[in-house]
């Protein structure tokens, strides 16, 4: 998850990023990695929250990423060819959903054809416990 600061200014709200370093404040050590699930490819510390595509795990129960790209560990990265060996991210399953909804509209101008349809994307949402590489 990125942190902003929201900062109020004549009228006008600006983002301000900050980066991870300056949150390492919090006495644990600074360690991320990159894991591919669903097609995709997401960057994860530990305490991260994730939407992933669904996967058939029960709610409450944990899940290990094996296929992990790169992992960074306080100045120090390892990147795989094209995984990491050894390298696990484990997550606990928080809840399965469906995204909101979105509408997908298809007509053609003076041909009377209108077509209306909605989608539901499932998801997982994992958060990430331990990043073991």
């Amino acid at each position: 998850m990125v942190n902003f600061y929201f900062v109020r200014a004549a009228r006008i709200r600006l983002k301000l990023y900050v980066p991870a370093m300056a949150r390492l404040g919090r006495g644990g050590k600074f360690m991320y990695a990159v894991i591919e699930t669903g097609g995709k490819q997401y960057r994860v510390q530990e305490g991260d929250v994730i939407r992933v595509e669904k996967l058939n795990i029960a709610e409450g129960e944990q899940v290990k990423f094996d296929k992990v790209l790169l992992v960074a560990e306080e100045g120090k990265l390892n990147v795989g060819k094209p995984y990491v060996d050894g390298a696990v991210v484990e997550g606990l399953v928080e809840k399965q959903d469906k995204a909101k909804k979105i509408i997908i509209f298809k007509y053609k101008a003076k041909k009377d054809y209108r077509k209306k349809q909605g989608h539901r994307q499932p998801y997982t949402q994992i958060k990430i416990e331990k990043i073991v590489g």
